[in-house]
């Protein structure tokens, strides 16, 4: 747990009002002193310093300004002398002229007891008061990294308090498993063969057609091994040079684009991309008038639809379609495929180390619908320090924004002691009884108020984004029942149902 972890709800609301309270105030000139006391310091010292600033003060060149710091410190004085001794926390102090007059000055001091001990000593005289070591206090120091893995994606995310902070979403180049690897290609498609074109749907196996020897970097004859045909919901309409040759796949068939930059020797000199990774741009294999080109695709469009399609096995492992050189082997496919995903956990590794690097971070949770999830964690693509983090891996149903919440919910036997289970746990008890059995509870402003005045109610609930002002008078009547109150955030699905009926509920024990 962080060191905020300590902080009751009514501590964290008390030490949030007084912030808030002190950070509407703006001085004209550097009058608002702001005092820190580190918890065990000796009050006697401070009031010595605090005599010593006042004859610093005297010096102060403006009549107004000298009189107003000068007042302020001695109400701190004042103030602290009322103190024994420091108490065990530290003390912050805070005085100053807040008057919105000119020339009418209005001197007040404020002091609070923070719920985590203070370890920093400040002294300062500013135009506002000095309020980011308390507000620090609410951050959360701690946080858990939330990892969803999956062949097609990927998700980031961070679990800090009550918050699900979704860092990065990230798709991979692997195409979908099916036979053959699913290429398929409009039925209508030319294939170049050694005495012309021919129609894709015309053809058998045995019969021979063009493909290209990428050793001998040529064309040569390629004899069809096998024929299919497969029914696809969607296909890409992909055009190609200048001729404006266009092939239609599906978004898995995958084609020959040229790398970057040439490599030496005998290393190909094209990978290998599904249909629906290609990009305007990238420049691929053509063969026209017995000659091989390197062409731009021009343009990709997708034609939505139920489509038979067919496609054909060679001994090459491609063909040439519509003159445009494709892939075509299940066998080869498949290396590719898995080719990819090791690249997509690479990429997956190094996000990670991106956004998981905080030392303070408490553990990873790794989630995912199969067992891509733990074909990454077997292998070397998280850095050995992270994957010591990994706490627990959970079977998830969804990626994305819902996939990382649905992953802390499935979590909640390692979250058990975090505020977002608390949070979910009374949000989701609220939320049955009143489904099941809505005597036992209230909501809105009046009726809930009435209960808490009858005793009636067990828990109140209230969204951090009410009114200050009722926050406070509902808490307190709360106090005085001995009622337990629950401050429930807006970062969670729950807590979003909770503001969208007011904000305020309560479960009643009658």
């Amino acid at each position: 747990m962080g060191l905020n972890a300590s902080i009751s709800e009514a501590d964290r609301l008390k030490l949030k009002s007084f912030i808030n309270q002190l950070s509407r105030f703006r001085g004209r000139h550097t009058e608002l002193v702001s005092v820190y006391i580190p918890q065990g310091y000796s009050l006697n010292k401070v009031l010595e310093h605090l005599s010593q600033e006042q004859g610093t003060a005297s010096n102060i060149k403006s009549a107004t300004t000298r009189k107003n710091v000068i007042a302020a410190l001695e109400k701190m004085i004042q103030h602290l002398k009322l103190f024994k001794e420091t108490p065990p926390n530290g003390l912050a102090v805070f005085s100053g002229n807040v008057s919105e007059r000119e020339g009418r000055p209005d001197i007040q001091v404020w002091s609070i007891e923070p719920p985590i001990p203070l370890k920093q000593r400040v002294y300062r005289c500013d135009k506002y008061f000095v309020l980011e070591p308390l507000k620090q206090m609410l951050v959360e120091k701690t946080s858990y990294g939330l990892l969803i893995v999956e062949r097609k994606e990927a998700d980031f995310g961070l679990l800090q308090g009550k918050s699900i902070i979704h860092l990065e979403h990230k798709k991979s180049a692997v195409p979908g498993k099916t036979r053959a690897g699913g290429q398929c290609l409009s039925p209508l498609t030319k294939v170049l063969t050694p005495s012309g074109a021919a129609m894709l749907k015309s053809l058998q196996i045995g019969d021979v057609v063009l493909g290209f020897d990428f050793e001998k970097q040529r064309v040569c004859k390629a004899v069809i091994t096998d024929y299919w045909s497969v029914t696809k919901q969607e296909t890409l309409l992909i055009k190609i040079g200048r001729q404006g040759f266009t092939i239609e796949a599906s978004p898995d068939h995958l084609f020959f684009v040229l790398k970057k930059k040439n490599s030496a020797g005998k290393e190909k000199l094209f990978r290998q991309l599904p249909a629906e990774k290609l990009k305007k741009g990238l420049k691929v294999l053509v063969r026209v008038n017995n000659k091989n080109k390197v062409e731009e695709i021009t343009s990709i469009d997708s034609v939505v639809g139920v489509r038979q399609l067919v496609d054909i096995s060679t001994s090459t492992n491609n063909f040439f379609a519509n003159h445009v050189l494709v892939h075509n082997s299940a066998q080869r496919f498949e290396r590719v495929r898995e080719g990819l995903l090791k690249d997509f956990f690479k990429e997956i590794g190094e996000a990670a180390k991106k956004h998981f690097s905080d030392k303070n971070l408490k553990g990873i949770i790794v989630g995912g619908p199969g067992p891509t999830k733990n074909l990454f964690l077997d292998g070397d693509y998280l850095p050995s320090d992270l994957k010591q983090k990994v706490v627990a891996v959970k079977d998830i149903g969804y990626a994305g924004e819902y996939g990382l919440h649905e992953l802390v919910e499935r979590s909640a036997d390692v979250l058990a002691n975090e505020a977002i289970i608390e949070e979910k746990q009374v949000l989701r008890k609220f939320f049955t009884m009143l489904a099941k059995n809505p005597k036992l509870t209230a909501y809105g402003y009046d009726e809930v108020k009435q209960k808490l005045l009858s005793s009636s109610v067990e828990t109140l609930i209230l969204s951090e984004d009410v009114d200050e002002s009722i926050i406070k008078e509902l808490s307190a009547i709360a106090e005085e029942y001995a009622t337990k109150v629950f401050i429930a955030s807006n970062k969670t699905r729950e807590g979003v149902q909770l503001k969208n009926i007011g904000g305020i509920a309560a479960i009643l024990r009658f």
